[in-house]
C-alpha cells in the first residue's frame, strides 16, 4: 500500500517508515499538519497515518479539511489521548481508527491492513495499465505483456507514481517527493539515472517508448498513437 505519514516527531517518524518500508508498503513523509494536508490532497494513497499534536494544523483539522474537500482515504489517528470525549470528537472530523501511543508496531500493521481492507478502491486503480504495460498495486507485480518485470523498490514506486499520473506531466520535483520523501537530498542527476533504468527494463526489446521526457519540467508515461 501506498501510505502517508504525518508525524512531527522525527525520530517516531522514521521508525514508522523503516518499519511500513520493511513491509513493502510504500511511504511519504510530513513532518506538519499542512504539509500532510498538502501531500494527502495532491496524491493518491491508500491510508493516512495521523498524528493527532501537529505544528500548524493539528491532525483534527487536517482530518475535517480532506473531508470537507471529499477526500475519503481511511485515516488512523495517532494519539496519546484516549478519553470518550476525545475519540467523538476524532471520529466526528471524519477519522476512521484510533491507535494510543505507546503501541506495538504489530498492532499499528494490523490496523492498517484493516484500514486498506475498508478502502474501497476500485480494481482500475488497483491495476495501473497504459498500452500494455501493467502494474497491480495490491501486489507490486509489474508486466509488459506477458513478460514479468523485475523492478527495485525505487523503480516500482517511481513506475507506480508516473502511471498513476498517466498522460500528465510530473513534474520534477514531485517525483522526487513522491519517490524518495520530502526533503530528501537527491543529487539532480539521480532521478535521471533511474528513469534511464526504468526504460532499460520497460522498453526492453525494442518494445514501443511508454515513458517519456517533458523538457524543463519532468515525465509522465502514455502511449504514443
Amino acid at each position: 500500500m501506498r501510505i502517508l505519514i504525518i508525524e512531527d516527531d522525527r525520530v517516531m517518524a522514521g521508525l514508522l517508515q523503516k518499519g511500513l518500508e520493511e513491509e513493502n508498503h510504500i511511504t511519504n513523509l510530513a513532518y506538519d499538519g499542512r504539509a500532510g494536508l498538502d501531500l494527502a490532497s495532491d496524491y493518491n494513497f491508500d491510508v493516512i497515518v495521523l498524528d493527532w499534536m501537529l505544528p500548524g494544523l493539528d491532525g483534527i483539522e487536517v482530518s475535517r479539511r480532506l473531508r470537507k474537500n471529499g477526500n475519503s482515504t481511511p485515516i488512523l489517528m495517532l494519539t496519546a489521548r484516549d478519553s470518550m470525549p476525545d475519540i467523538v470528537k476524532g471520529l466526528d472530523a471524519g477519522t476512521d481508527d484510533f491507535l494510543t501511543k505507546p503501541f506495538p508496531f504489530a498492532v499499528l500493521l494490523a490496523r492498517i491492513r484493516a484500514l486498506g481492507r475498508r478502502c474501497t478502491l476500485s480494481v482500475r486503480a488497483r491495476r495501473l495499465e497504459v498500452g500494455d504495460l501493467a502494474v497491480d498495486t495490491a501486489s507490486r507485480r509489474v508486466f509488459r505483456g506477458k513478460q514479468e518485470l523485475h523492478l527495485t523498490a525505487t523503480e516500482y514506486r517511481l513506475l507506480e507514481f508516473l502511471m498513476r499520473h498517466q498522460g500528465g506531466a510530473a513534474s520534477r520535483m514531485a517525483i522526487v517527493e513522491a519517490v524518495w520523501g520530502l526533503g530528501a537530498e537527491i543529487e539532480e542527476n539521480t532521478l535521471d539515472a533511474f528513469i534511464r533504468l526504468l526504460r532499460c527494463k520497460v522498453e526492453a526489446g525494442n518494445k514501443p517508448r511508454l515513458v517519456h521526457t517533458v523538457r524543463g519540467f519532468g515525465y509522465r508515461v502514455f502511449q504514443e498513437p
